[in-house]
């Protein structure tokens, strides 16, 4: 991948971030979005807050292409193999980004109240070195990046069938966020290629 030539630069300092608006056409969107709601095994993420378990609306799912063990936010999954749909994207992602992913986070926000806090993707178990890369399908929803020093914040649409890559050294110094937003009522489907350090697997 040509970094500097491809897609919408969103961020270019302490990182590089670009965004790709159509990377699923319209038509393909629709019916990739009707097989992920169908196949994909989705949880509902349980947390723990002042002593009481919560189970968030969220629901989530991790894929690779080992049964690689992941925790975020004090949530531990094991990764199920790949469905066809998936390894398509992966293939496709894989060659707009010109890197290779071994695994994927999913997450199927109901609408505008499902949200995401600020946060980095800098857990150990992932490969600093290598991008993540984000698809998403459904209701467009703002995603904002901010400076962990400065405080810049840089705003980005994520409309249906866009993706937006994440190349290193992104998470060290930015924190990220999916904002909440009454207006939606319609889902959305967000996938996160990743790349877990096999040397760490249990």
């Amino acid at each position: 991948m040509n970094r500097s030539n491809d897609g919408q630069t969103v961020l270019k300092d302490d990182g590089l971030v670009k965004y790709f608006h159509l990377f699923i056409e319209p038509t393909e969107s629709q019916k990739l979005f009707a097989t992920l709601s169908r196949e994909i095994t989705w949880k509902n993420d349980v947390v723990v807050m002042f002593g009481k378990r919560l189970e968030m609306r969220r629901k989530t799912a991790w894929y690779g292409d080992k049964p690689f063990n992941y925790t975020y936010s004090k949530i531990s999954r094991k990764a199920l193999p790949w469905t066809p749909a998936l390894l398509q994207i992966k293939k496709n992602i894989e060659k707009l980004s010109g890197e290779k992913y071994n695994s994927c986070l999913l997450n199927y926000y109901n609408d505008g109240d499902d949200a995401m806090g600020w946060h980095s993707d800098d857990e150990p178990e992932l490969d600093a070195n290598k991008s993540i890369a984000s698809v998403s399908v459904g209701a467009s929803r703002k995603f904002t990046f901010k400076h962990k020093q400065t405080k810049e914040s840089h705003d980005v649409m994520l409309d249906d069938g866009s993706a937006l890559i994440m190349f290193p050294p992104t998470q060290d110094f930015w924190f990220h966020t999916l904002r909440k937003s009454k207006k939606i009522t319609e889902p959305r489907i967000n996938l996160t290629f990743r790349t877990i350090v096999t040397h760490l697997e249990h």
